[in-house]
């Protein structure tokens, strides 16, 4: 038999979820169980990012995953989440990772807390991290919204497609949640996701062009209960032009707009 470390088990602890219930977002939702491989590789990984973490001297970082094969829509990354550092009350201190998930086989979607082990606890795509760290006030500004569970889950719309449109407010998916809350963490005048969505366009955020030919969404629409278009602009939608919120997108602005530093990188070897 073998065993995990006894460090990288630790991670798997959960910091205690909003809403307990199967669920995904960004990785396959298969219902199979893993293998002791797969969790040995996960764990590895959020060992690594901890480390990461804890060397960087940050409080609060966008944090990404590579759950799903993506690379034909030009997507590397498929799924973030707030990860940030919470005193364990020993005189030391955890990550925890605060992120919106899919459950499986529905559309609709919750809120959780996480420990860095459950963030990478699964058979990803690739083993690998990013992260970006927020300009000290905006980390200042998102660890006081992230401890607080009333306000963490106040933009989270439970309609959920994975595929939802940038700008609109029927469905919601996981990165335009992220978003969307750090928008109201920025600015206290927010109370609504529309109010999020106008000061992200203000502040230059710019969705990513994914193109579906009408086969790929009439198959997604039919086949999965997490995709739906219904939401996209009828001009766009019929011209095969999906605007939606990606981690990838999400670094660039991020970056781009000054609110972030570069992306930081992690991966374990094959």
């Amino acid at each position: 038999m073998r065993y995990l470390p006894r460090k990288a088990a630790a991670l798997v602890l959960a910091a205690g979820m909003l809403i307990a219930t199967a669920a995904h977002a960004g990785r396959s939702c298969e219902q199979k169980k893993p293998s002791v491989h797969t969790i040995e590789r996960g764990l590895a990984l959020a060992e690594r990012t901890m480390a990461a973490l804890d060397a960087s001297g940050n409080s609060v970082v966008v944090l990404a995953r590579a759950g799903q094969d993506l690379s034909k829509y030009g997507v590397h990354y498929s799924h973030l989440g707030f990860a940030y550092r919470q005193p364990n009350g020993q005189g030391g201190h955890v990550w925890r990772v605060v992120h919106k998930l899919n459950h499986c086989g529905t559309n609709v979607a919750a809120i959780y807390r996480q420990g860095l082990g459950e963030f990478f606890l699964d058979d990803l795509w690739r083993y690998e991290a990013a992260y970006a760290a927020p300009a000290p006030q905006v980390q200042e500004r998102l660890l006081a919204l992230l401890r607080d569970d009333i306000r963490a889950v106040k933009m989270h719309h439970r309609p959920y497609s994975i595929v939802s449109y940038a700008w609109g407010r029927k469905y919601q998916q996981s990165n335009q949640w992220a978003i969307e809350t750090l928008a109201a963490a920025m600015e206290p005048a927010v109370d609504s996701r529309m109010q999020a969505q106008a000061w992200l366009q203000l502040r230059g955020y710019q969705p990513a062009m994914l193109r579906l030919d009408a086969l790929t969404r009439l198959g997604g629409r039919i086949s999965a209960a997490n995709v739906a278009f219904d939401d996209h602009p009828f001009e766009k939608r019929f011209s095969d032009r999906i605007e939606t919120v990606t981690a990838d997108s999400v670094f660039s602005w991020l970056e781009r707009s000054g609110l972030a530093g570069r992306p930081a990188f992690l991966q374990l070897k094959p």
